[in-house]
């Protein structure tokens, strides 16, 4: 049971990063006006936020791909999961500074802090689950 939570956890953090990411690539205007409290972190700039839609493109196959393949997935969930981590501190960068006020922490939640914890949940369960992993794979 707890190894299928943590599978479909995984490929809906992929495909939510997949999503956001074609959002950012497709229609960089339209994610920047969309996304609550963007606009509040300085002016539009459509190449990074098509860069950074590249970034959520690769968590999104990081995310899929050790959904798929146990034997990676401590490798790609872990990498995935240092840069939601990174992400989510510079959020709170940014409120400690006082670029954002401290409801920007609440508002972000979902999106950026809330992955990264899942993220980290996902790659502890992965560790663990790793010898059993390759005890149950044929030589």
């Amino acid at each position: 049971m707890l190894k299928q939570i943590c599978l479909w956890t995984a490929v809906i953090l992929g495909v939510g990063a997949a999503a956001n990411g074609a959002y950012m690539l497709y229609s960089p205007s339209g994610w920047y006006f969309a996304v609550p409290g963007v606009t509040t972190t300085g002016p539009f700039n459509q190449h990074f936020i098509r860069d950074i839609g590249l970034i959520f493109l690769l968590l999104a196959g990081a995310f899929l791909y050790g959904a798929a393949r146990a034997e990676h997935r401590v490798t790609f969930w872990g990498t995935a999961t240092a840069w939601l981590w990174g992400h989510a501190l510079f959020h709170f960068w940014e409120v400690a500074v006082g670029i954002c006020g401290p409801d920007a922490l609440a508002r972000d939640f979902p999106a950026v802090t809330l992955p990264a914890i899942l993220g980290t949940l996902l790659t502890i369960w992965a560790v663990a689950d790793a010898p059993r992993s390759r005890a149950a794979t044929p030589n």
